[in-house]
């Protein structure tokens, strides 16, 4: 008799209630669904699809138990489960490779997950009581653990139950890294680092809880020097985080360097040849701090900031028509030119009401017209948190479920956009897609009422929102802020805010938080705060030890910016405004409020249509589209040669070559040549002296595509 055979014939002679005495009553959802999970039956890529797999659909990771249990028990004519004969159940036959199965061999015959199912079976595949105690939270031990490299650390998953138990769910709990190449997960929790350091997050997820392991992995080598000087509370936090890593930071640039980027993240604008020699001359101590106060006030912030947020608001001109589009924009520039604190922001957003002419903020309700986008959009944006997915089935990498989706759209059923205006008037509660439960509005993480809000219930969503204490919205102002200024988040996507997707310096984020809040969400002063640290004003020049870091602010990074911002920097520097159809009047891309202008260069260079509320619509991806545009484009070459551009204007005013280049590098590059690049370019001028101006286009061209005009560094 063969081994496999006399594990069968043993499994089948156990009596159908084989199970010790003092043993507890099965539940389904605590002690099946786990199991199912963990094999990946319950899997978006298996019978976790939206249409099942095979004729057999689970919930998504079991987040509708009342679901999957109806689909083992009760479809199929009963073949999926077998009582009398619990071997023979369909899921145990494939499971375990006896019976074809697409999906291979998952469930090991006669392991302990086998057998669990087995009993279960075998027992009448009860429900489970339910009142039963469910999840409510996970632990994951260690928390976080500095490792080396090829290193290796067992995770250990606890489940907290509602009352008050905790259970060791580690063989039942999924993994997953986000950074597979600092750190790989297996699929029993073992956590493996790999040759590269950084930081890597480890999500571990177990029946709609998540928790997470920070693995971090310092580089190689002596510990590095940390003595770098700290202008403001920033810099102590990022050096903490970089002394963890071994890593040093790059450091201050100079005055041409910072000028220069100040002027881009500040202004989408290139300092001129004359700002530039006056900031270059200045020899004050804060001559930084007193720029950054004086581009804060232009008209050239506003409009740059205002396109930013006009694009995750949606300022559609294909959705409004000209005039409303219009208005909406002019809400969101004035609002950013008059500095109004960002909670009014938002709460003037979520609560705007009136006709579509008169109040700006009232047309996001006419580009977004139901009431689940609402909710989604502006979660998105004002909160940073994603909570579409949790329409459908609970959110696989975070906490939200179907009830809390429902919670946040609850507080939108009420709005209409109806004959040229918004209104809030009564609306039916919302009933849970599963249950068919009423579900109260109410916000993200909180209890939900017994009754449902009276009156304009969005004014109770901008209350929570808007408190001191809410855990999402100051730090999302935050994490954006910061991001459009550094080039990458604290959180990454700065619009997937989740316990699964952790800051990569969890106290940096708490302090800019608090110094909003504490500032009254004043943006300029947020702004000028991060301006002001050693880690803004970090030289892009990389050294031996930060070379590869991207995440923890050791360097400056080097930042594409935005397409219009591109467009507005060609013009600048070729003295050559840029014509707009349908927009007149209108002389830089960032003024455009019209997302939807016809235009080839913004539209190869990544400028977003305005359909969505992510971030991730700007692409800012390289193309042999835009390098080909930029090297051979007949539009840019007629600015390099206008009769009234820049390059003629200086080859008419400058006979000498060294002066004219030294203008052309401050036009370009905001800074002066070097000793070695004025003798390159004097020397090319001299070759070409027949043609002069011929020879400076030809320079200029040069500089147009270089890096260094190209990126802000």
């Amino acid at each position: 008799m063969t081994a496999r055979l006399a594990a069968i014939l043993a499994l089948i002679a156990l009596p159908s209630a084989a199970r010790p005495a003092d043993a507890p009553a099965f539940h389904f959802e605590n002690d099946i669904l786990p199991v199912l999970g963990r094999y990946g039956c319950s899997s978006s890529g298996c019978h976790g699809k939206s249409d099942g797999q095979g004729g057999f659909k689970l919930s998504v990771l079991g987040s509708d138990p009342d679901a999957d249990f109806a689909a083992l028990t009760k479809e199929a004519r009963g073949r999926r489960l077998m009582p009398t004969s619990p071997d023979e159940s369909l899921l145990l036959r494939k499971g375990s490779g006896r019976t074809a199965h697409g999906g291979g061999t998952k469930l090991p015959f006669g392991s302990d997950d086998y057998q669990t199912l087995r009993r279960w079976v075998a027992a009448g595949m009860p429900f489970g009581a339910a009142d039963a105690p469910r999840v409510v939270g996970l632990r994951v031990e260690p928390a976080e653990r500095v490792m080396g490299a090829k290193a290796e650390q067992q995770l250990k998953v606890i489940a907290r139950y509602s009352d008050g138990g905790e259970k060791d769910v580690t063989r039942h709990a999924r993994y997953q890294s986000n950074r597979e190449a600092v750190a790989a997960v297996s699929a029993d929790g073992r956590v493996s680092t790999l040759d590269v350091p950084g930081e890597a997050a480890v999500m571990a997820g177990y029946l709609g809880e998540v928790g997470v392991f920070r693995a971090v992995v310092p580089r190689p080598g002596p510990p590095v020097a940390t003595d770098f000087p700290r202008f403001n509370a920033i810099d102590e936090l990022v050096d903490r985080r970089l002394a963890k890593l071994n890593v040093t930071a790059s450091p201050v640039c100079d005055d041409a360097e910072y000028l220069r980027r100040v002027y881009l993240d500040l202004t989408g604008t290139l300092p001129t040849p004359a700002a530039a020699r006056r900031f270059l001359a200045d020899t004050a101590a804060d001559k930084r701090a007193r720029l950054v106060e004086q581009l804060l006030t232009t008209p050239e912030f506003a409009d740059l900031w205002a396109m930013r947020w006009a694009d995750l608001l949606r300022v559609d001109r294909q959705a409004l028509g000209p005039e409303r589009a219009r208005s909406y924009y002019g809400w969101v520039r004035r609002s950013v030119a008059e500095n109004v604190p960002f909670d009014r922001f938002a709460r003037e957003l979520l609560t705007a009401e009136g006709p579509l002419a008169e109040v700006g903020p009232a047309n996001f309700y006419q580009v977004v017209t139901k009431p689940g986008e609402m909710a989604s959009n502006l979660a998105q944006v004002l909160l940073g948190v994603r909570i579409g997915c949790a329409e459908c089935h609970h959110h696989p990498f975070d906490r939200w479920t179907q009830a809390d989706y429902a919670g946040m759209v609850g507080f939108f059923t009420p709005v209409s956009a109806r004959g040229g205006a918004v209104a809030a008037g009564p609306a039916a509660t919302l009933k849970h897609p599963r249950t068919g439960q009423p579900v109260f509005a109410h916000a993200l993480g909180s209890t939900p009422p017994a009754s449902e809000l009276a009156g304009d219930r969005r004014e109770a969503l901008a209350d929570w929102m808007t408190r001191p204490d809410n855990p999402y919205f100051a730090r999302n102002l935050s994490n954006r802020v910061w991001a459009w200024l550094l080039g990458v988040g604290i959180v990454e996507p700065v619009d997937d805010v989740r316990a699964t997707n952790p800051p990569s310096n969890p106290e940096l984020l708490d302090a800019l938080a608090r110094f909003t809040v504490e500032n009254r969400y004043d943006v300029r002063k947020l702004i000028a705060f991060i301006a002001a640290s050693r880690t803004y004003q970090a030289s892009s020049r990389p050294n031996a030890t930060n070379e590869r870091d991207e995440r923890n602010f050791s360097r400056a990074l080097l930042k594409r910016p935005e397409a219009e911002v591109l467009l507005d920097m060609v013009s600048q520097a070729t003295g050559v405004g840029e014509k707009f159809q349908g927009s007149p009047g209108v002389t830089r891309a960032v003024q455009l409020w019209d997302s939807k202008a016809r235009h080839d260069f913004l539209k190869r260079f990544g400028r977003p249509s305005r359909v969505t509320a992510c971030e991730c619509e700007r692409t800012r991806e390289p193309s042999v589209a835009q390098v080909l545009t930029l090297l051979n484009s007949p539009d840019i070459q007629a600015k390099l040669n206008h009769e009234a551009g820049t390059v003629a204007t200086l080859v008419r005013s400058q006979p000498d070559d060294a002066k004219l280049t030294e203008e052309l590098y401050l036009t370009f590059f905001s800074r002066r040549p070097t000793t070695d690049e004025t003798a390159v370019a004097v020397a090319h001028l001299r070759k070409h002296a027949a043609d002069r101006r011929r020879g400076a286009e030809d320079l200029a061209w040069a500089l147009l595509n270089s890096t260094e005009f190209l990126f802000n560094h």
